[in-house]
């Protein structure tokens, strides 16, 4: 279903939506807020974000919320749609002073009805570890702020750790942190352990275990948030620069990079099973990332604003045919099998041979669906649909079912965001972009390219028509137009990294063990450098906080920015708009005043949070009955329309 035409019905606040599968509905007796239920004044807060975790009561009702609204931090039993929230009994609530609660999470291996592990993030750089069920401030990390200064915007337990933590800043720095370590009382020393393209990786210098254990340096600017894939091993990263870097955590190899289409990447998150990855940020967009071909696939267009979380549906994500749907990842021996360093091809082909099981070549093809969604500033929920006909372009039945529309470069995907004309092909051409739109793009070739793939991959839409598409956009099926097999055994901007590289958290952090990691080449020439200092000051988010002699820059920066949008678009860290296939959302609503910011899928119900600080939870269908059957007391006096 797309979205409704305008007038009235665009401002209207949505309670239910259909999909395929039924009609999803609002609970308005399950929404979570301050006891109040007052609006919260969100000006110049930091976004509203929720975490869950389920404590294994045996009463059946162990799942457990936490969020943050303002100064504020509740922690609540999450009813969900089985009973209404009540929320004058909160578990725990803290007020702070001086600084901000940013971030949270809890760690699901600890978990009991006696105990949790929560940590919380703050707006001035400290992180605290509390149990809010016992009420307890067990730890404060960074709390002299010696090691970071800026805002934690993301933290997270490294997967089947209970000590483990992993913590992102405004400044671009991650800390890899151990509960049971101490804060030193003087600033860290550190010492180089590794270094790549756009990263680099410290290890802290001390005669006695301290924090932090590492120090990541990841692009320009903030990193603004990360996320491990579904089996621990790699890390996504999502800048402020514009780009997504995937790292082996272990090893700290750089396993491949995206670039956005404009301004910065805001939210990350990986599929069920581990293959494909989605980034939401400033150029309004939704972005496919296949982990195996390191290349974009797919771009989806539904939101009129940045995109501040995106998620996929672990219960909608499935492989469809004659058999009964099914959960689209095999065995789980059999991916932690297919996953490992430089086994990127290995599980394409793994999928690829898990279709042509269930494919025959005189037949329609299996239906293969990843659901996701996306919530953004502009208030609206997108949900989107990722079809066999995107995810296999060269299955033959796949192509001839494929649309051949190719977008115009005169329709913009989004407000501010650049465009470039589908039948230009020379570089100089491409330069026609607007100067923010290049606040951060490089200023070599994507890494590992040695230089191949900075010719224009458009060279297939030499015949596409000149004339420009009326907004709003169509959708476009168009096959990419990569230069090499679809199965991708050429990935020029993949970082194949050896199976056997060592581990830099077994490693005993000390000054010996630099020596058995081999360095990345570096191509950080002094013009490199030069440019990069430019970088900064063309993201319009960092304009405002400069000087005006920094303000002064911009226009001698002009022409530099430019011609590295020219080696940067058009390649396969950034293909150009008609080089990729379009999504259009299956869903798109506006549910809220104010803009969104939490998007999580549950089995029974979604969730979703605006910075007014109200947490709502929309029913599965099929699912909304449960409520009012078990407890007609708590329903509504209202109808959900």
């Amino acid at each position: 279903m797309a979205a409704e035409g305008g007038g009235k019905e665009m401002n209207e606040i949505k309670t239910q939506f259909t999909t395929r599968e039924g009609v999803y509905k609002l609970l308005t007796h399950s929404e979570y807020s301050r006891p109040n239920r007052v609006p919260f004044n969100s000006q110049g807060s930091n976004p509203v974000k929720v975490s869950f975790v389920n404590v294994n009561d045996q009463s059946g009702n162990g799942d457990r919320i936490c969020f943050n609204v303002g100064r504020e931090l509740y922690f609540y039993i999450y009813k969900g749609v089985r009973k209404a929230a009540d929320l004058s009994k909160p578990i725990d609530k803290r007020i702070y002073k001086g600084t901000q609660p940013t971030c949270h999470d809890f760690n699901p291996l600890t978990a009991t009805a006696e105990s949790v592990s929560l940590l919380v993030g703050f707006s001035a750089g400290q992180v605290q570890l509390i149990d809010p069920i016992k009420k307890e401030t067990s730890k404060l990390f960074n709390e002299e702020r010696l090691i970071d200064k800026s805002r934690v915007t993301c933290v997270r337990w490294v997967p089947g750790s209970e000590s483990l933590f992993l913590v992102a800043h405004s400044s671009g720095s991650l800390y890899l942190y151990n509960v049971e370590h101490t804060c030193g009382t003087t600033p860290p020393h550190y010492q180089l352990l590794k270094q790549g393209d756009g990263y680099a990786v410290h290890t802290c210098k001390s005669k006695s275990a301290r924090n932090p254990l590492l120090r990541w340096t990841v692009g320009e600017g903030a990193l603004n948030e990360f996320a491990f894939s579904p089996d621990g091993k790699f890390l996504a990263c999502a800048s402020q620069d514009g780009f997504l870097r995937v790292f082996g955590f272990d090893a700290a190899e750089l396993h491949g990079t995206m670039k956005s289409y404009f301004g910065g990447l805001l939210c990350v998150c990986w599929s069920p099973d581990g293959r494909y990855i989605v980034a939401g940020g400033e150029d309004d967009l939704v972005t496919v990332w296949s982990f195996s071909d390191c290349r974009v696939i797919a771009r989806g267009h539904g939101h009129k604003s940045w995109v501040s979380v995106v998620a996929f549906d672990h219960c909608t994500t499935s492989v469809e045919d004659s058999d009964p749907p099914a959960e689209f990842s095999g065995s789980d021996e059999e991916f932690h099998e297919q996953i490992h360093f430089g086994g990127g091809r290995d599980r394409a082909n793994s999928s690829q041979s898990h279709l042509s099981k269930r494919n025959s070549t005189d037949g329609r093809p299996v239906s293969v669906t990843y659901r996701f969604g996306s919530v953004g500033q502009d208030t609206q929920l997108c949900l989107w649909d990722l079809t066999e006909d995107i995810l296999f372009p060269h299955l033959p039945l796949s192509r001839t079912r494929t649309h051949t529309n190719v977008m115009s470069a005169t329709s913009p995907p989004a407000t501010g965001a650049a465009t470039t004309n589908a039948t230009t092909t020379t570089a100089a051409a491409a330069t026609t972009t607007t100067t923010t739109t290049t606040a951060t793009t490089p200023t070599t070739n994507p890494p590992g390219t040695n230089g191949n793939n900075t010719v224009s991959n458009s060279s297939g839409n030499s015949g596409a028509p000149a004339n420009s598409l009326p907004a709003p956009l169509p959708r476009s099926n168009s096959l990419p137009h990569s230069s090499g097999p679809a199965g991708g055994s050429t990935t020029p901007n993949c970082h194949t990294s050896s199976s056997k590289g060592s581990s830099i958290i077994d490693s005993t952090f000390i000054a010996t063990g630099v020596s058995k990691f081999a360095t990345l080449s570096l191509h950080d020439t002094r013009k490199e450098r030069h440019e990069k200092d430019h970088k900064r000051n063309h993201s319009m988010g960092h304009i405002s906080s400069k000087s005006s002699d920094k303000l002064n820059q911009l226009s001698s920066a002009a022409r530099t920015a430019k011609a590295d949008a020219a080696k940067t678009l058009g390649t396969l860290l950034c293909p150009r708009m008609e080089e990729v296939p379009l999504l259009e959302p299956l869903v798109c609503k506006k549910i809220a005043h104010e803009r969104l910011t939490v998007l999580i899928f549950l089995e029974d119900c979604l969730v979703t949070a605006c910075q007014e600080g109200f947490i709502c939870t929309w029913a599965r269908p099929g699912k909304v009955g449960l409520l009012s059957s078990q407890n007609p007391a708590n329903s509504p006096s209202g109808t959900v329309v």
